[in-house]
């Protein structure tokens, strides 16, 4: 009887494998609820949420050196303070670096404003001869209706001091919160993780979750600490391009493109455009504006296509439409923390689906690329012939 079983297993061609259990549609529905909520919540009390986020991308970023300085014997207290002292003194620094230069550009920009209008007549006068003779069909047809339409008092504006002193106060609490949030993630470390995962889940779903939340504090930090380096250089390339070039404040736009590197293909296309206006309002000659932007354009280049693939890989690269979208996303729905934000938060939800069991869609999705090898690995699973009972 059990040859008679082989036999007709075999040639049924039946494989031996589980059937993969689909998920309810009730479970689905549910499913989306509950991402419904949690998005109105985290929108509409964004107020409360914003520091929680920026502290907890501070301290995921922060974390390797503090348990390199604690691994050496120094308690995890002193060195999250340290290492978070340091943080600050750099920033702070690098914001009084660059401050004058950018209250003179600010001063400047009425004059600015008039000078690119002047570079830019011509090409102005065209667009709004264009806008008119399209516009005009439209002028003929309401001049009727607005004909009767009643005039609005404009009433007069209110004083603004209230509202200013009230953001003022604002931010100066978030970034309060902010810091000792931080420092407390800090010096809590790896320990607080597992006491709290122990208590919510069981021991194997917690040592799993332990393990993708080590993974993504380590790659993540690794990627971002060595992107740091690349930036560093690309800013001082940018800054030797531009004092050689005859630029004015090079280290201002140095210091710009290193920062908005951190932000894939939007933000070297930012530094271009921006490089592009201020060569236009500082040249007279189209040479010299052309020499600015291919400089820039050209060890971006060599950033982007040769530095981070050899020193950071293609593992994390992201798809460009998707960091579009986010960058879209969260600038409309937390702002400029959302904007800050948004990059991380998929960097790190890469790495987790990297680690999941069931992450393989998710990844596919982030990373086009990828998501051809994944499914030529899945094609070449599907021809393989199956494996017959013994």
């Amino acid at each position: 009887m059990p040859a008679n079983s082989d036999a007709v297993a075999a040639g049924s061609g039946t494989s031996l494998r589980p059937e993969k259990r689909q998920r309810p549609r009730s479970s689905i529905a549910l499913l989306l609820l509950v991402c419904g909520l949690a998005g109105a919540l985290l929108y509409f009390a964004r107020v409360a949420f914003i520091p929680v986020g920026l502290a907890l991308l501070f301290a995921l970023l922060l974390s390797s050196p503090v348990e390199a300085l604690h691994r050496r014997g120094l308690p995890r207290s002193v060195s999250a303070l340290l290492i978070l002292a340091i943080f600050l003194g750099l920033v702070g620094g690098t914001v009084n670096l660059l401050w004058d230069p950018a209250q003179n550009w600010l001063a400047a920009a009425p004059h600015t404003s008039l000078t690119i209008q002047r570079k830019l007549g011509p090409v102005a006068r065209v667009m709004h001869r264009i806008d008119v003779a399209t516009n005009r069909a439209g002028h003929l047809t309401d001049a009727g209706a607005n004909a009767g339409s009643p005039v609005l008092s404009v009433a007069a504006a209110p004083n603004d001091s209230d509202g200013l002193l009230a953001e003022t106060r604002a931010a100066l609490i978030a970034a309060t919160t902010v810091v000792i949030l931080a420092l407390f993630l800090l010096a809590a470390g790896p320990p607080v993780l597992a006491r709290m995962s122990a208590a919510f889940a069981s021991d194997a779903h917690a040592s799993h979750a332990l393990r993708v939340i080590e993974a993504v504090r380590s790659e993540v930090g690794r990627y971002y600490a060595t992107l740091a380096l690349i930036n560093l250089g690309l800013g001082a390339a940018t800054f030797g391009a531009m004092l050689a070039l005859g630029m004015p404040n090079p280290l201002l736009w140095g210091v710009l493109a290193g920062m908005l590197n951190f932000i894939p293909y939007v933000g070297s296309a930012t530094t271009l455009l921006i490089l592009a206006i201020v060569a236009l309002v500082s040249f007279d000659g189209v040479e010299r504006v052309l020499a600015v932007t291919g400089t820039y354009l050209a060890i971006a280049t060599i950033e982007g296509q040769i530095l981070q693939p050899l020193f950071v890989g293609q593992r994390l690269k992201l798809s460009p439409i998707i960091v579009f979208l986010a960058l879209w996303f969260g600038g409309w729905f937390w702002g400029t923390a959302g904007v800050v934000l948004a990059i991380p938060g998929l960097v790190a939800l890469k790495v987790a689906a990297e680690h999941s069991q069931h992450g393989a869609p998710l990844v596919a999705f982030l990373s086009p690329g990828r998501a051809k090898r994944l499914l030529l690995g899945a094609a070449g699973l599907k021809g393989r012939p199956a494996v017959k009972a013994a």
